[in-house]
């Protein structure tokens, strides 16, 4: 306990010990030992004997006077340490070199550890010291083990690694949340929330101003992103950047070259959508990625990968094609599109470019603009034009029929292209949003096959089943059921495990207004077979108690609350032109 005392020529319990083991007159030595190692204070002595008096033991004044010194000492060392004098650390130095024999005295070690927080350089001698003695690294100051952990890349790692793996689990129980709603869903908080978020509060603190722990970090997500393809690195790879702009740490947004392109689209992601004149601010980023610099595209599709980037990419093409339509114009012929689409080919491409370490921009495909986009702007047309027809006197009406089948061109691209796949889904979302039960019906079963399975993504699936929530009373038909369900829904659940966790989410949402016959049906199939996971087993079981609770009581059917969802109707010509 008093360890290191005697290196500094200050007597301890051992010495008293020898001393009144060999003396002859104990009292005597005692009053000596007091005399030599009190408080060096001649007025002091007189005094003394008062506390006696009021039965104040010696322990408990000392030990006062002690607490009192220690946090006046402490002050003092920030003081010095905010100071200006040159010779500040010097002197932070030399008083390190005096107290930190006594590193393992607790009631000594806050001082030792305040010197060691404000020095700039600690001796590497006394680093390796700390680094060496796990309690000593455990209670010294994040800005000490800085610079412990620039140095000791693997250290650093072991730190972050459960902060990486909390951040992971968080954003997956956020796909996988229980609760159903088109105004609360995964993408609703907004940028700045996000970033007060637990895991990227605690790396911001970690790396501080030091740029060489902001490059590991990156190299961590980077890393973890090739091995994992997870998309929720690439958020954490922006959020992490933005937080440390929030705090104005200039010394790495300065010398990160995707600062700025990240805080234009932060902005975008805050407002859910890229207007013109950022566009052509992120535009003239890409556009100014110089020769010998393009390893900075890696890094910009990191950025781009980000769901919450491609979200609003997304949802600002979907916005772009209604108003091309309005207008009566191509795909072709809208520059901010191209720009959209651009972007969301190269967040698209990041884990290739990455894992290629090819940082060259992938080329996009015309045909999706040429061919694809016409043809999906075909359906909104096929939809448009049978509402109108719906409205005419019955008269006017003609026998025209809501049409079942798809442009072929339309489904070969959402299975042949990721650009064109992402952006097809999310016109699957829209007319969910719209609560269009018609298109819904027609287009879910061209998403059994999509790029890469993207239709059975958490993401697409977290907001398909928040959004088919507006479409509650439609399941009471056996037509829309098999359209969600069998010809979409079902035909994967069985070797994909999170579609059956997010059929369970859906029915647990809205098992009272499913068709009773087909509820039946679905929970024989939807049944978990032995090796599957605990939380659907748990949410089965959930869905068989509130059934069983609504056949012993059943409730009063729920008026569906209403809802504004922002959504504004756009004219669209009855004869659009044919796309080329």
């Amino acid at each position: 306990m008093f360890a290191g005392l005697p290196e500094l020529g200050i007597s301890n319990g051992e010495d008293l010990k020898e001393t009144l083991t060999n003396c002859t007159e104990p009292l005597k030595a005692i009053d000596q030992f007091q005399m030599e190692n009190g408080i060096l204070l001649p007025t002091l002595q007189s005094a003394l004997p008062f506390l006696d008096l009021h039965g104040t033991p010696r322990l408990e004044f000392h030990q006062s006077v002690f607490d009192e010194l220690r946090e006046k000492l402490m002050e003092r060392v920030a003081t010095i340490a905010e100071g200006k004098d040159e010779d500040r650390y010097i002197k932070l130095e030399e008083l390190l070199e005096k107290s930190f024999p006594l590193v393992k005295m607790p009631s000594i070690q806050p001082i030792v550890m305040q010197v060691l927080k404000h020095l700039q350089k600690v001796p590497e001698k006394k680093l390796k010291q700390v680094m060496a003695d796990k309690e000593l690294y455990k209670v010294c100051a994040v800005e000490v083990k800085r610079q412990i952990w620039q140095d000791n890349q693997a250290l650093f790692g072991d730190e972050v690694s459960p902060l990486l793996k909390q951040y992971i689990v968080e954003k997956e129980a956020a796909l996988f949340s229980s609760d159903l709603s088109v105004l609360h869903n995964f993408f609703s908080p907004s940028p700045k929330t996000r970033r007060q978020g637990e895991v990227v509060l605690k790396l911001t603190q970690m790396i501080g101003k030091n740029v060489k722990l902001y490059d590991m970090v990156l190299q961590f997500l980077r890393t973890l992103f090739l091995r994992t393809r997870n998309v929720h690195y690439c958020t954490l790879r922006a959020e992490l950047l933005m937080s440390l702009h929030d705090l104005d740490i200039s010394e790495i947004c300065s010398v990160d070259p995707c600062h700025k392109f990240s805080w234009c689209l932060d902005a975008c992601i805050r407002e859910k959508f890229v207007d013109a004149k950022r566009a052509r601010e992120l535009q003239g980023f890409l556009d100014g990625v110089k020769k010998g610099q393009e390893q900075v595209l890696g890094d910009l599709s990191m950025i781009l990968c980000d769901p919450f980037a491609c979200n609003t990419l997304v949802l600002s093409t979907v916005r772009n094609l209604q108003e091309l339509l309005s207008q009566d114009a191509l795909p072709r012929d809208s520059p901010d599109l191209l720009l959209l689409l651009r972007m969301l080919s190269l967040g698209q491409g990041a884990w290739d470019m990455i894992d290629s370490q090819v940082f060259k921009e992938p080329r996009m495909d015309l045909e999706v603009v040429t061919r694809f986009l016409p043809a999906m702007m075909s359906i909104v047309v096929d939809d448009y034009t049978f509402t109108v027809e719906q409205k005419l006197p019955s008269e006017e009406k003609s026998s025209l029929t809501y049409p079942t089948t798809l442009p072929e061109t339309f489904s070969r691209y959402v299975q042949e292209n990721r650009v064109a796949c992402e952006i097809g889904l999310y016109y699957v979302l829209h007319i969910a949003k719209q609560r269009n039960k018609n298109a819904l019906q027609r287009l879910l079963p061209a998403l059994v096959d999509t790029y890469n399975d993207m239709a059975f993504g958490d993401i697409f699936l977290h907001l398909l089943t928040g959004y088919l929530t507006l479409l509650s009373d439609e399941f009471g038909s056996e037509e829309f059921c098999t359209a969600v369900f069998d010809n979409f829904l079902l035909t994967s659940f069985s070797s994909k495990e999170n579609v059956h966790r997010h059929c369970l989410r859906l029915l647990n949402h809205l098992h009272q207004k499913v068709l009773a016959s087909y509820m039946e049906t679905l929970m024989k199939t939807l049944e978990p077979p032995k090796q599957s996971s605990e939380s659907v087993k748990e949410l089965y079981t959930l869905l068989k108690e509130k059934l069983e609770a609504s056949k012993k009581s059943p409730l009063e059917p729920e008026e569906a609350p209403s809802l504004d969802l922002g959504l504004h109707p756009v004219a669209v010509p009855s004869t659009p032109k044919t796309p080329l």
